[in-house]
């Protein structure tokens, strides 16, 4: 398997298992990776999801270009659709967190913008490569990437090709954390272990409406979301029960209902 989908608990963990080309993506792992994400999405006993890269030299180098070069060819003369994949097109509203182990450039980089929270170890490296190359980068990161750091920056590694290190990603706000190098994934289980804990209704309408509002509408319009979304949680169970667990002071048992 090009993509190993393991769940542990209510975490499922997405690793791009090809360390021989750096975790370089090509059409099977992509397939792999859209199906293993679907499942995440359709999976009621699992709330949040972990991506990363197999080994601790690589998160993912990008796509194969000896993959998908005959792929990109047959389309030449006609309107290229790509799969739908959770960095477009996928409407996911489950938490998804990026373990940065290593360089995550074009495809790899624009997958660590398609998640809510990003973890990098020392070692990370980030940049988009593809206009240097004469090619459109597709999977996301014009779009997400000025609205998550400086418009300007992020113009600059995208007109350019320049990369960042860990550090650079974190000053500037595209990484939550930076951790040493063989330690991310398992910070990651531990983040993903603490978002668990709270109510699954409640996360998911969170992400629903933080992703819908900046992305799709206008503050009032988001405002106006927000109401909808807190009103169905308000009607849930597990609002009942974190609320009377808060006054009994223990530990609340939420069901998702």
């Amino acid at each position: 398997m090009a993509v190993d989908y393991k769940k542990e608990g209510r975490v499922a963990i997405f690793t791009i298992n090809r360390p021989e080309v750096a975790n370089a993506m090509n059409v099977q792992s992509y397939k792999e990776l859209t199906a293993a994400v679907l499942d995440f999405r359709d999976d009621d006993n699992l709330l949040v999801g972990i991506i990363t890269g197999a080994g601790d030299k690589a998160f993912c180098a990008g796509v194969d270009l000896k993959d998908f070069m005959p792929v990109l060819r047959k389309s030449v003369r006609k309107p290229w659709q790509i799969p739908p994949t959770f960095v477009r097109r996928v409407d996911l509203y489950k938490p998804l967190i990026a373990a940065v182990n290593g360089v995550a450039l074009g495809y790899g980089c624009e997958m660590s913008l398609g998640c809510d929270i990003r973890l990098a170890s020392e070692n990370a490296r980030f940049g988009l490569p593809e206009a240097t190359l004469g090619v459109f980068p597709g999977g996301g990161s014009t779009q997400r990437l000025p609205r998550l750091i400086p418009p300007g920056i992020a113009a600059e590694m995208l007109f350019t090709g320049k990369r960042i290190d860990a550090q650079e990603a974190y000053r500037i706000g595209l990484v939550n954390q930076v951790v040493p190098v063989g330690q991310v994934l398992n910070t990651a289980k531990e983040l993903a272990e603490r978002i668990c804990q709270s109510g699954p209704l409640a996360i998911r309408a969170v992400k629903q409406s933080m992703i819908r509002g900046v992305y799709n509408m206008s503050l009032d319009e988001g405002l106006t979301l927000e109401e909808m979304l807190q009103k169905d949680v308000f009607e849930s169970k597990d609002m009942l029960e974190g609320v009377n667990a808060f006054f009994e002071k223990r530990k609340p048992e939420f069901k998702g209902e």
